[in-house]
C-alpha cells in the first residue's frame, strides 16, 4: 500500500485544482494575456506542484521508509536513497 493512500482523496483534489490552473494558463496565453499575469500563474501552479511533492515526500519517509527500518538495514538504506535522490530531483526542479 502506497503511503499517501489516507491522503489519496486530498492529493486528488489539489491535483484537480491544479490541473485547472493549467488549462486556465493555456488559456490565457490563447488569448493573448499579459506576460506577467502569466507568469504569476504559472509561479502559483508550480508552488501548488511543490507542496503536492513535498506532502508525498513526507507520507513516504513516514510510511515507506519506516516501514523499510523495520524490515531491515538494507530495505531502510535503500528507501532512504530512494527517499534522498527525490529530494535531489526536487530541489534541482
Amino acid at each position: 500500500m502506497a503511503g499517501y493512500t489516507g491522503s489519496k482523496d486530498e492529493y486528488l483534489k489539489r491535483l484537480r485544482r491544479i490541473e485547472g490552473q493549467v488549462r486556465g494558463i493555456a488559456r490565457m496565453v490563447e488569448d493573448d494575456t499579459y506576460c506577467i499575469d502569466i507568469l504569476t500563474q504559472v509561479s502559483a501552479a508550480t508552488k501548488a506542484l511543490q507542496a503536492v511533492s513535498l506532502g508525498l515526500l513526507e507520507d513516504h519517509i513516514a510510511h515507506c521508509v519506516v516501514d523499510a527500518a523495520r524490515e531491515s538495514d538494507a530495505a531502510a538504506d535503500a528507501k532512504v536513497r530512494e527517499a534522498s535522490d527525490a529530494i535531489a530531483r526536487l530541489v534541482r526542479s
